[in-house]
């Protein structure tokens, strides 16, 4: 029989480790009906219970070949979003804390996208002039938006190859929430900065001037990561002084600078492998979240690697860091007493949309 939900404030007051005896006891009785994805940047706190690990598409898959009933994300609510929309009818999607969201997601909402479309389509035939390209960290909306106007979504890993499909279809991009992916993509395709312009979603025609779209390939929409954002040319510079031998490894959502400068730039995924199949005694400046490049630079130490944080300031990811040890045995205690809180569930109509860019990015990429 079902009981009444359990509320979270039996479980504020509850410290970490308590909170990590009853996370155990929740798991042991539900057993394979639940499946618990952890994101790279999540903290060790919740991450150390993760089934799968990984990036945010990496993740959702896994989770839709799993025979799991429930799909517990420690992430945030554009990555549950996604696990929702490709996993089967009889699975349900569960992220901890409705509040972990993403500022980059936030910064191009549909009503401004939309905004941005109709602005365009004075002067140009929006839907064979521009192929719009979402970054997979967006809201589900975005993506059906892209599925709507014949586009596409992109991860970090393949941004390249789905802009290339992208051009293929037409001649311009709009490419949204992150600028800094989007300028580093066209940059690796060798477009000139001056054809990659901003488009400020507050400003009338995005503050550009009509000519400026015309000579422009790439509309970068203005977003970043608040993380990557930090990151600065000068890190790398002291890095270097110090450090002659050493290397440096950089997601592509930091700037443009400091990806310029760095040695090797790419995906969280790509990060983890290129660090680990270096050689002995090598030192590495990592551009990214931190907790992924605190649990690094602990699995690097036996063999002999250094891996140190690019920023002097210590900074997480504020959002991922909601989903504490308290939020995850407060959900679990729930599932396992027949009770389902913090539900993600993508409306049909939608999901059918975003679905169908996502499955678009497969099968270019």
């Amino acid at each position: 029989m079902q009981s009444a939900p359990i509320k979270f404030e039996r479980f504020q007051a509850e410290n970490d480790n308590a909170c990590q005896h009853r996370i155990l006891a929740a798991r042991e009785k539900l057993g394979r009906r639940l499946v618990i994805l952890g994101h790279h940047y999540q903290q060790e706190g919740v991450y150390r219970h993760a089934d799968h690990t990984g990036d945010s598409l990496k993740l959702s898959r896994a989770a839709a070949a799993s025979d799991a009933e429930y799909i517990v994300f420690l992430g945030v609510h554009f990555m549950a979003e996604v696990a929702d929309i490709l996993s089967r009818p009889d699975q349900v999607a569960i992220l901890p804390d409705m509040a972990a969201g993403c500022s980059m997601a936030d910064m191009a909402n549909l009503a401004k996208v939309e905004r941005c479309r109709h602005e365009l389509a004075e002067h140009y035939d929006f839907d064979t002039t521009f192929t719009p390209v979402t970054y997979i960290n967006s809201a589900a909306d975005l993506k059906a938006f892209c599925g709507e106007h014949g586009g596409i979504v992109c991860t970090s890993s393949n941004a390249q190859k789905i802009a290339q499909w992208a051009f293929s279809q037409r001649e311009k991009i709009l490419f949204f929430p992150d600028q800094h992916l989007g300028r580093w993509t066209g940059h690796k395709m060798g477009i000139p900065l001056e054809e990659m312009v901003v488009w400020d979603p507050d400003q009338p025609l995005g503050g550009l001037t009509k000519e400026q779209i015309d000579k422009a390939r790439i509309l970068l929409w203005k977003g970043h990561c608040s993380v990557h954002q930090m990151f600065q040319p000068q890190h790398i510079v002291n890095f270097r002084k110090q450090y002659p031998e050493g290397k440096v490894i950089s997601h592509p959502e930091s700037p443009f600078e400091v990806c310029r400068l760095s040695d090797e730039v790419g995906s969280t995924e790509f990060i983890l492998k290129t660090v680990s199949e270096s050689a002995s005694g090598t030192r590495w400046l990592v551009g990214t979240e931190l907790n992924l490049v605190n649990r690094l630079a602990e699995r690097m130490k036996p063999e002999g690697k250094a891996v140190q944080f690019m920023s002097p300031l210590v900074c997480e990811c504020s959002t991922m860091a909601r989903i504490d040890p308290q939020h995850l045995a407060w959900t679990l205690e729930n599932l396992a007493e027949g009770n389902i809180v913090n539900r993600i569930h993508v409306a049909p109509e939608e999901a059918e949309l975003a679905r169908l860019t996502l499955e678009r990015m497969l099968a270019v990429s």
